[in-house]
């Protein structure tokens, strides 16, 4: 838990949990077989490291954004245009996912230097106002976009499933897998330059910031600069994090890389985790994730193991998952409002102090 940085869990509980996440994100196509868990694999540890970036802007540097989506979407924008321009093959993958980290980021500086001076709150409404203007554009833009519809192309062959390498412990080891393998690699290796940053002397100045900005620039710090450079990080990591959806996905949409939806999802997610942690990132991600992929299919075996209570199997119907979804968050905010990460270091600073 200390590689690449000095960031500790700080809780037993809590470094067990991330283990095991880690543990069974690692081994996901072993211990999870089947296309539905691969993917949903592979959305949490893209979901895990949007939220880390997000986390970065919000938890540490105490800014909030609406723009978040947007960076995503450039990264798998950028991704999906030179695949579909230039044809399947590494090199125009990697440089569409770095013209997307590139534009994005510059994108950021540019709101950053244009927004940041004002209060807080004018900052959020010009990063959702641009935010909206993009996804509005890619929508019109259907020559290049493909508007609504959105883009398919191919990625280079050795990561689609036709591609065979060989069976390890009896799965069947392909191109997709590969593909899963790429994805998670790319999430890792992201998140722990995060974890390092925000360990770094730069995190622990974002930290004063966003405890009290006049103070920090009293003592010499140019605010402006490092609010800035967080916002332009966390754009450039989001993007990376969107090049890694449009691979994995080999489609991009305004609905799955634009949309309000996947900003609020992001905003739950690092919530429901706790802010300014960066691990909460993982378990928010995590239990985000598998309540909106499985929610629904555990309502509706409870409402037919329940059919001979009218009541109970009609609360539980199936079509009621986004009021229960919705219910389960209300409480978990109202009961961790530090998140499940700050509450596991809350009991484990308790248990230290009473031994």
């Amino acid at each position: 838990m200390t590689i690449l940085s000095g960031n500790r869990p700080g809780s037993l509980p809590l470094a067990l949990l991330l283990l095991a996440v880690v543990g069974c994100l690692a081994l996901a196509p072993f211990l999870f077989p089947g296309t539905r868990a691969l993917d949903t694999a592979a959305k949490i540890c893209i979901f895990i490291l949007l939220a880390a970036s997000y986390d970065l802007t919000l938890g540490y540097g105490g800014i909030v954004s609406f723009a978040h989506t947007m960076f995503f979407g450039l990264g798998a924008y950028g991704v999906a245009l030179m695949l579909e321009h230039l044809g399947r093959g590494w090199l125009p993958m990697l440089a569409g996912a770095g013209l997307g980290a590139l534009a994005a980021a510059v994108l950021a500086l540019l709101i950053a230097l244009f927004s940041l001076r004002v209060r807080a709150i004018f900052f959020a409404m010009i990063t959702l106002a641009v935010a909206s203007a993009m996804a509005v554009l890619v929508s019109q833009l259907s020559g290049l976009t493909g508007g609504e519809d959105g883009l398919n192309y191919q990625i280079p062959r050795e990561l689609t499933p036709a591609f065979r390498v060989g069976s390890l412990f009896g799965v069947t080891v392909n191109g997709k897998i590969l593909n899963y393998y790429l994805v998670f690699a790319g999430c890792a290796l992201l998140f722990l330059l995060l974890l390092r940053i925000v360990s770094s002397p730069f995190g622990r100045v974002l930290e004063a910031i966003r405890e009290n900005d006049f103070r920090a620039e009293a003592i010499g710090y140019p605010v402006l600069r490092y609010r800035a450079a967080a916002t332009c990080i966390s754009a450039a990591v989001a993007a990376l994090a969107g090049a890694l959806y449009a691979i994995w996905l080999r489609y991009v949409g305004p609905g799955t890389t634009l949309s309000m939806e996947i900003m609020i999802d992001i905003l739950l997610m690092v919530v429901i985790g706790g802010m300014g942690t960066m691990y909460g990132a993982i378990l928010g991600a995590t239990l985000f994730v598998l309540a909106q992929t499985y929610l629904q299919d555990l309502m509706g075996a409870g409402a037919e193991a329940l059919s001979a209570v009218p009541l109970a199997a009609r609360l539980l119907d199936p079509d009621r998952w986004l009021l229960w979804l919705g219910m389960l968050f209300i409480l978990s905010v109202y009961f961790f409002p530090t998140g499940v990460v700050g509450r596991l270091r809350a009991m484990a600073a308790r248990s230290a102090r009473s031994t």
